[in-house]
């Protein structure tokens, strides 16, 4: 009987889906709480393509920076930050960054940096400034993708301008685009436990809406796999949903799973997610944010081999190359730390896709047809 009724609620998912209708609250947990994983991910592939989402797989050529590890708050999920006093600290000057990014594009020629810091209290709005004028100054055909919500927020902290002034001035000298981080779980009761020096979940909402009504687009993720419940993964999700109504300024959506090592939690026995959980996670994203057209599977987190079976769990990106990530391998992550682009292609047309080569607007630059 159990059986039977778990296939009639996930019947009436695909009902719904089939139909062009929105998946609600009740809908995510029934998701969330399914044993029949092949049968989640058959969903989740049949809703990328009734929404029109097509068999290609993108990634990008992109360089990861890191220009300061020191940081003000002391997130017990995170492995990355240091204090300007311990020994592992390090603050880049602008030349230093600027001179190795074009080192580094000289030999990979990537077409997007992505880069996130620590909300260092020893530096000045000016810091940022200078650093966007520099990047996009020596290398202006690059897109910048800089600075999560959070470190806007520390910027107007710093400069005493508000969210729109910080924004406007940094999309005067380069900046492109901001990535998702610092969402974390947007839950009150899960941000006091893992981030209470963290900002209130609407400064994060405050700030993409901000960019997004500037036309800086944005990215959004969720770090799940920690003291988050089903149901405040279900609202952390709808909760960008209700965003991307009002401004569609979200261009993909990353789920990052939690590492544990190095960390607090790995004092108190977390460990990795699972990869049902990870696959879980894709699908439950792809069905429920039914206006975000690009979900993807960051191989750097779950490693090549269960980033291909995401591609028939909803995702439709496999994020880039990568090079040099330092975040999540500062917490564990044990895979590479950058793949080349012909081994992108081959592991997606192993997986039964078209590997695209995409911008960081999605905007086409090569093709394996």
């Amino acid at each position: 009987m159990a059986v039977a009724a778990r296939e009639s609620t996930l019947a009436s998912v695909r009902e719904k889906i089939e139909a062009g209708e929105r998946l609600d609250f009740e809908d995510g947990l029934t998701l969330l709480e399914t044993d029949d994983l092949l049968a989640l991910g058959e969903l989740a592939d049949l809703a990328r393509r009734v929404r029109g989402v097509g068999d290609e797989v993108y990634f990008v050529q992109n360089l990861y920076l890191n220009q300061t590890n020191v940081c003000r708050v002391k997130c017990k999920f995170c492995a990355f930050a240091a204090t300007r006093k311990q020994p592992h600290a390090y603050t880049l000057s602008t030349e230093e960054l600027v001179e190795d990014a074009v080192r580094r594009h000289e030999a990979t020629g990537f077409t997007e940096i992505h880069m996130v810091n620590g909300e260092s209290p020893h530096v000045d709005f000016a810091f940022y400034l200078d650093t966007v004028r520099a990047l996009h100054e020596a290398l202006p055909a690059v897109h910048l993708k800089l600075y999560t919500a959070s470190e806007i927020h520390h910027m107007t902290t710093l400069s005493g301008l508000t969210h729109e002034q910080v924004l406007r001035e940094l999309k005067a000298v380069g900046l492109g685009s901001l990535p998702g981080g610092g969402a974390e779980v947007f839950a009150e009761r899960v941000r006091r436990l893992v981030a209470p020096g963290k900002e209130h979940p609407d400064v994060w909402f405050h700030v993409h809406d901000t960019a997004h009504r500037l036309g800086i687009p944005t990215h959004c993720t969720l770090l799940y796999g920690h003291v988050e419940t089903y149901e405040e993964r279900v609202d952390h999700l709808l909760r960008l949903r209700e965003q991307q109504d009002k401004t569609g300024g979200f261009i993909a959506f990353v789920p990052l799973a939690f590492h544990p090592e190095n960390t607090v939690f790995e004092r108190r026995g977390w460990r990795h997610t699972t990869g049902a959980d990870d696959l879980k996670m894709i699908a439950v994203s792809r069905l429920l944010l039914d206006n975000v057209p690009n979900i993807k599977a960051y191989w750097i987190m779950m490693g090549l081999p269960m980033a291909q079976l995401a591609l028939h769990f909803g995702a439709n990106d496999v994020q880039g190359t990568v090079v040099r990530e330092e975040i999540f391998h500062a917490a564990g992550a044990r895979t590479e730390t950058e793949q080349k682009v012909e081994e992108l292609v081959r592991f997606v047309r192993e997986a039964g896709r078209i590997p695209v080569q995409r911008d960081t607007l999605y905007n086409e630059l090569r093709r394996w047809d």
